[in-house]
């Protein structure tokens, strides 16, 4: 009896002590584990000034590191850069490097390293796809660690370009700008991000087939987790799935909207958020003159069903806008939930005022102008021009139909791509567009909305002009007072809102596949695919639990 309540002591000491114990224990991350994801396309160009590809880019992403750093929130953190002072006039830029910032080869990163990197950008014989951020910049080595950035004229959005990737000279010093794009460096690449090139496998030409990373420990921004990180080249979406499906990868991105769906039928994660692309239809009044008519443009507006465009074309993989801006750059007033009955109702009543009568025979809308012989019937009429890409085809047909509703006749015109933007969109010889816009990071609506942006190269495709709108934009340029800059933004979208030179339809979201044990991933505000790796170092696969004094002391990256 004695052994037996002994026994019955220390087994529910024991049961106590480890449930006390618990108790105090916290999961944290661990390091270990791997990813394996698949891309479509081949790398060519790992090198941030010559990268073009989603492929280029992803690996650039994970490989290099610049003075700045963006955060899925959009903010502009430190990363070889210790710190950085702006000028009160919005001139000159400082930056301050890290003194333990070093590059994959154990190098230390120095001003020399900057100041190579940039002019690089900006030599017109490399011909880098960076070059236009550098134009007019003067760089300037100060020490060792100190930078100072010199611009012709104040320009807000500069601090971006800060986010260029830094080349190591002493490895790139000796090609010259015409061998740049032949070095092997441009694979066998060496940066100072948060992974490193561990092995390529190549096929028998030396097409490169998988890339295989392992976590850089004396990365700036502290040692990622995820200690390996392999990527797979495919050729397309049907070999990528397939290479999914077979269990060779675990993630992918940028899969049309029906994969992603029949994807999340299947039970996988799937992560997503708005892009900043606006897609919509833009209005040549000058060469339409129906739709210089506000009232025109409105009963558009009106009778265009958003949401079922996005359920239809894009799978509900998007977010309907109604502004020239995507969503979670600016706070915005949410779309109202109107019916479409009483949405057509309104345009139709709209029409009706503007003395647009519907033809009892054919249904569609006209006005006469004049009286007997001089009477002269005008047809409410226009064509819609379009990219030969099936989803801007499918938007096109739906708004033919949802504007046919209200007695409106369009004619939809297909174009392939490159006939497109040479022979339409430049010469703007178009009458209503059916288009997207990609918009950066830092939300700059100057080439888009300015009158002086109208004629090509410029990007104002609707031909607006408003000249309150256009010092808006100028004075939100200059300044680097951030709150002025967004008050100046704001009040130019509410400007173009009412005057309705568009209708903005959507913003398509950034799908990507990732495995459930994945922990610590955001996925926020992301330009382009590669931006999903903007926090890759908080990521985590492996865990551990230790007591709660200790998670604390441990803090977070």
């Amino acid at each position: 009896m004695f052994t037996f309540l002994g026994i019955l002591l220390v087994t529910s000491a024991g049961s106590l002590l480890y449930k006390l114990n618990a108790l105090f224990l916290t999961e944290i991350p661990a390091p270990g584990g791997e990813l394996r994801e698949g891309i479509i396309g081949s790398p060519r160009f790992v090198n941030p000034l010559l990268s073009l590809s989603d492929a280029d880019r992803d690996l650039t992403t994970l490989i290099y590191s610049g003075l700045l750093r963006p955060t899925p929130s959009g903010k502009l953190v430190p990363d070889l850069a210790e710190s950085y002072e702006i000028a009160e006039d919005g001139m000159s830029y400082t930056f301050r490097l890290r003194a333990d910032a070093t590059f994959h080869d154990g190098k230390t990163v120095t001003a020399d390293d900057v100041v190579f990197t940039i002019l690089k950008a900006g030599d017109p014989i490399l011909k880098s796809p960076k070059r236009a951020n550098w134009e007019g910049v003067k760089v300037e080595k100060k020490d060792d660690r100190t930078i100072v950035l010199t611009l012709k004229q104040p320009y807000a959005p500069f601090l971006e370009n800060a986010t260029l990737g830094i080349l190591p000279k002493h490895l790139w010093k000796d090609a010259g700008s015409e061998q740049f794009p032949f070095s092997p460096l441009n694979l066998d690449a060496v940066g100072s991000g948060p992974y490193k090139v561990e092995k390529i496998k190549r096929n028998t030409s030396g097409t490169p087939l998988s890339f295989e990373l392992s976590a850089f420990k004396e990365y700036a921004q502290g040692a990622p987790y995820i200690q390996r990180i392999i990527i797979s080249f495919y050729q397309s979406e049907k070999d990528l799935l397939a290479a999914l499906a077979g269990g060779e990868i675990e993630s992918v991105n940028t899969v049309t909207p029906q994969a992603a769906k029949d994807l999340e039928t299947q039970g996988l994660r799937i992560e997503r958020t708005p892009l900043p692309r606006v897609f919509g239809v833009f209005f040549n009044q000058n060469q339409a003159p129906i739709l210089a008519e506000k009232a025109v443009r409105q009963a558009l507006l009106l009778a265009t069903d958003k949401q079922k465009i996005v359920d239809t074309v894009l799978s509900s993989y998007g977010v309907p806008i109604s502004s020239p801006i995507p969503p979670l750059i600016l706070e915005q007033d949410t779309l109202e939930a109107t019916s479409t009955a009483v949405r057509l109702a309104q345009a139709n009543a709209i029409l009706d005022k503007a003395k647009w009568v519907r033809n009892e025979q054919t249904g569609m809308r006209e006005r006469t102008k004049g009286k007997g012989k001089e009477a002269q019937t005008q047809a409410l009429s226009f064509s819609l021009t379009t990219g030969d890409i099936p989803e801007l085809r499918e938007s096109a047909e739906l708004l033919k139909e949802m504007w046919k509703a209200i007695g409106v006749d369009v004619r939809v015109q297909i174009f392939e791509s490159g006939d497109l933007n040479q022979n339409i969109i430049r010469p703007r010889k178009f009458d209503a567009l059916l288009f997207g816009e990609i918009i950066g990071r830092d939300l700059d609506l100057f080439a888009f909305w300015h009158s002086s942006q109208r004629n090509d190269p410029g990007l104002n495709i609707a031909m607006y002009t408003n000249s309150k709108v256009d010092k808006l934009l100028e004075e939100a340029r200059k300044t680097t007072d951030e709150e002025k800059r967004i008050g100046n933004y704001q009040s130019a979208i509410a400007t173009i809102s009412a005057d309705a030179p568009a209708v903005f339809l959507y913003s398509p979201e950034f799908i990507y596949v990732l495995p459930k044990n994945v922990k610590g991933f955001t996925l926020n505000r992301t330009t382009i695919p590669s931006e999903r790796f903007l926090d890759i170092e908080h990521w985590y696969v492996n865990t551990e639990k230790v007591w709660n004094i200790f998670a604390k002391n441990q803090g977070t990256k």
